[in-house]
């Protein structure tokens, strides 16, 4: 049943939601790798927010978020070759190619799996949105520092679609996001080594 809160209608597993994914953000920028079980237990909350909605494509982006999240729980704590806690590091040109063609790839399928085998209303926007997730928190599992670049970009744009579909209070949730990313790469653009840059992978 929907709640009011602050006059904006929500429910109880959208508000649980918002504030796990504050939460998730805040470790992010502080580097710390409980941000990662904070990132499971919100895609598990948001991908059922997100099927009252029908936003099909957002939904799966949770499912695929929890393994990425297991990914890069383990990468934070033992992804360089030396098994030590993995350092900031930022992509080379090549590596910044590969990123926006995987964007833009992904932003095809997607769409068209969306438009052929759902029946949701903003395939277009699901899938593009969708598809710039998924390079954002791969790039995220990895400290790239251009995942925050990317956040910006989605996040900006998905306060957009949750108020075309009534979902204020994560509108609201994408428009913070949208600050606390620009605060990420502030944060983080001082630990990245000078031996930092390097092609994705």
């Amino acid at each position: 049943m929907p709640w009011k809160l602050a006059g904006l209608a929500t429910t109880p597993l959208e508000l649980l939601s918002f504030l796990l994914s504050v939460a998730t953000v805040w470790f992010n920028i502080r580097q710390s790798h409980w941000g990662w079980l904070f990132a499971i237990i919100s895609s598990a909350t948001y991908g059922l927010v997100f099927f009252g909605s029908r936003l099909y494509g957002d939904m799966g982006l949770q499912l695929v978020f929890i393994s990425v999240s297991v990914y890069g729980w383990y990468q934070w704590l033992h992804g360089d070759d030396s098994h030590e806690r993995l350092p900031v590091t930022e992509l080379g040109k090549r590596g910044r190619y590969i990123a926006a063609a995987a964007w833009l790839g992904g932003f095809a399928v997607l769409a068209w799996f969306l438009k052929s085998y759902t029946d949701t209303d903003v395939p277009n926007s699901d899938g593009f949105l969708t598809a710039g997730s998924l390079v954002g928190q791969l790039l995220l599992s990895r400290k790239r520092i251009e995942n925050w670049h990317v956040w910006i970009i989605v996040d900006v744009l998905y306060v957009a679609l949750y108020l075309h579909k009534h979902l204020v209070l994560t509108a609201i949730l994408y428009a913070v996001f949208v600050g606390m990313a620009v605060m990420g790469l502030r944060a983080w653009r001082g630990d990245v080594p000078a031996s930092g840059r390097m092609a994705l992978e």
